[in-house]
């Protein structure tokens, strides 16, 4: 292996910073897959069976746009297309938006706190496999005779009731959710016990990374609203198998419960696949622009304000229904877009006289902001109860969804993987590839979604798998499904750069981005325990700190300094501190032999 410097331990002997080459992991089997407890591996497969999840949505997505491109039935008739409609949704939201947010909590939380490993390891395994089960479940009702669940990704009763869905697709759509919804419950609590229990010496509360903050307050609003949408539908299959009242209309069930239910579970939804995607292009910004990040504790507050609005605006998706105060939920729908605004102003002003460079990672993350403005503005419009009463169950709606939902998702994976595949894997990706990606994507997506803003406002209804020939939203209709083409193409590129790398192999070295945080001071991909070693930590850039100590002065540390950190895992300078035996199961480190433990420096905040 080669390496570029040396530096000197606290024992006078040379340190090896982390090679540029590839580093070559053991070869896993089967066996080790699928029984492995290590949160990067776990990650890793969450990931891979998300975006797997994905291509099926967007297959489905393609049926729906082949459909509606011209009048008259082209491809399904209007039972199919309610399943694969329905379906669409239930992919999209509950199977890839949401889990592909957790593989990047699993595979960097530890990473960027300076932990081993999750709290509860074999936990976060039986969470994976949860998740997988029920997302089979979900999908094994197309393979029924009666099909897949037709009654929307919400499933209003009576329509997802047994006399307005017979047959067990409908069933198996209720189980597999409540699968998956248990998985992200696990998740959640391994994640909140993580970051509160295992952080590394001098990573207080207010140097963690926003994208742990992100993940932490989204765990916190799984563990509220989860078990909601979990009972809600525990009710439904009672229900539907066993002849209970909750919901059904004809034997004096409230089907208007299920709303409050659902919406409950359903608005803090859009914030918890929003809230981990906003930190992930927040860690981006600032690496690109080689600034600090622009107000950090303001971006933390407003993402405790949106996480605790959230949880209170959720009946302004009924507004229709006539069954909600319409000024309440007015009021508080539109106070939301207050610490999202706060955000932007932070993204912006992270860029803000910086240096910026606009590799294929920081391209993505502006194209998330893009995207999710217009999809913000149109969020305002809809919080008027006046405009959502001749907007509601209209293609605007569909449109605002997506711009919010689908811009937030789409352009924030993508950059999540661009800037963070060379850690994983230790190679990078084409970048003149990764440029042609992101603009087919960019102009695709704007030229599907923008003109159906038009569409709705002309009328055209959701949820409907044909319209006249005379309908004057047709022209949309056909220019959104050319846009769907061209969403499809912009993955060329990224598939051939995914295949260029395998074949042609570019090193990526432990950190080419100069990067912020921790998880840039390990090797590529990182070692099982994670670290070899752990800079002390002083501000929210510790990665950066310590590459350039000796220019900026910000984190220096001496060959003497009696706070730079050793692992529980590395035993090549010294034996492990009595510190460190103390506090056994931790990734915490102690300070070199021969330090003096005393009560001052067990109670500062680095010890």
């Amino acid at each position: 292996m080669t390496s570029t410097t040396s530096e000197a331990s606290p024992s006078g002997e040379e340190l090896e910073p982390p090679t540029t080459e590839i580093i070559r992991r053991p070869n896993l089997g089967l066996v080790d897959w699928l029984t492995t407890t290590d949160h990067k591996r776990i990650g890793i497969l969450y990931a891979l069976t998300s975006l797997v999840m994905a291509l099926v949505g967007a297959s489905l997505a393609g049926i729906i746009r082949g459909e509606l491109a011209l009048p008259g039935q082209q491809i399904v008739g209007s039972s199919t297309y309610n399943q694969v409609f329905t379906m669409h949704g239930t992919v999209m939201v509950y199977l890839f938006a949401v889990p592909f947010a957790f593989a990047v909590g699993n595979y960097l939380v530890p990473l960027m706190v300076g932990a081993p490993d999750m709290a509860f390891p074999r936990i976060n395994m039986v969470s994976y496999w949860l998740y997988l089960l029920g997302a089979l479940i979900v999908l094994s009702g197309f393979l029924t005779s009666s099909g897949a669940a037709s009654f929307g990704w919400f499933a209003y009763p009576p329509l997802s009731g047994q006399a307005g869905s017979p047959g067990l697709g409908g069933d198996l759509w209720v189980v597999g959710l409540m699968l998956t919804g248990t998985s992200g419950i696990l998740t959640a609590l391994n994640i909140v016990t993580t970051i509160i229990m295992l952080r590394a010496p001098g990573m207080t509360m207010f140097r963690m990374p926003i994208l742990v903050w992100d993940m932490l307050l989204t765990s916190f609003m799984v563990l509220i609203v989860f078990p909601v949408f979990t009972s809600a539908l525990l009710m439904l299959l009672l229900d539907r198998r066993y002849g209970t009242n909750f919901f059904a209309p004809e034997s004096g069930g409230q089907p208007i419960l299920w709303q409050h239910l659902f919406w409950f579970f359903g608005h803090p939804e859009v914030y918890i696949v929003a809230l981990p995607y906003f930190g992930m292009v927040t860690e981006i910004f600032p690496v690109f622009s080689r600034k600090p990040m622009f107000g950090y504790k303001g971006m933390v507050l407003s993402t405790m304000a949106i996480a605790a609005l959230s949880t209170s605006v959720w009946a302004h998706h009924m507004f229709a229904t006539g069954d909600v105060y319409l000024a309440y939920f007015a009021v508080t729908s539109a106070l939301i877009a207050v610490p999202t605004g706060i955000k932007f102003f932070d993204w912006i002003g992270s860029m803000w006289g910086g240096r910026i460079t606009f590799t294929t990672p920081m391209l993505f993350a502006i194209g998330f902001l893009f995207t999710f403005l217009l999809g913000g503005l149109t969020g305002v419009i809809l919080s008027s109860p006046t405009l959502d009463f001749s907007l509601t169950d209209t293609y605007f709606v569909v449109a605002h969804f997506h711009y919010v939902m689908g811009g937030t998702v789409v352009f924030a994976v993508f950059a999540a993987l661009y800037f963070w595949w060379p850690k994983v894997t230790g190679r990078m990706l084409d970048a003149r590839l990764g440029r042609w990606h992101f603009w087919l994507l960019l102009v695709g997506f704007n030229v599907t979604f923008l003109v159906q803003h038009r569409a709705g406002l002309e009328g055209m209804p959701r949820r409907v798998a044909d319209y006249p020939a005379y309908a004057p939203y047709a022209t949309e209709n056909l220019i959104s499904s050319l846009g769907a083409a061209i969403i499809a193409l912009s993955l060329v590129p990224f598939v051939w750069a995914l295949i260029r790398q395998w074949r042609r192999p570019e090193p990526s070295g432990p950190d080419p981005w100069d990067g912020y945080t921790l998880e840039w001071l390990t090797s590529s991909p990182p070692p099982e325990h994670n670290f070899d070693w752990l800079p002390t930590i002083r501000s929210e850039r510790p990665a950066y700190d310590w590459r350039h100590r000796d220019t900026d002065g910000v984190g220096a540390l001496g060959p003497d300094d009696p706070w730079r950190r050793r692992t529980l895992h590395d035993t090549k300078w010294f034996p492990l501190h009595p510190w460190v035996e103390e506090h056994p199961g931790s990734a915490r480190t102690g300070p070199p032999p021969g330090t003096p433990v005393t009560r001052e420096a067990e109670e500062s905040p680095d010890a």
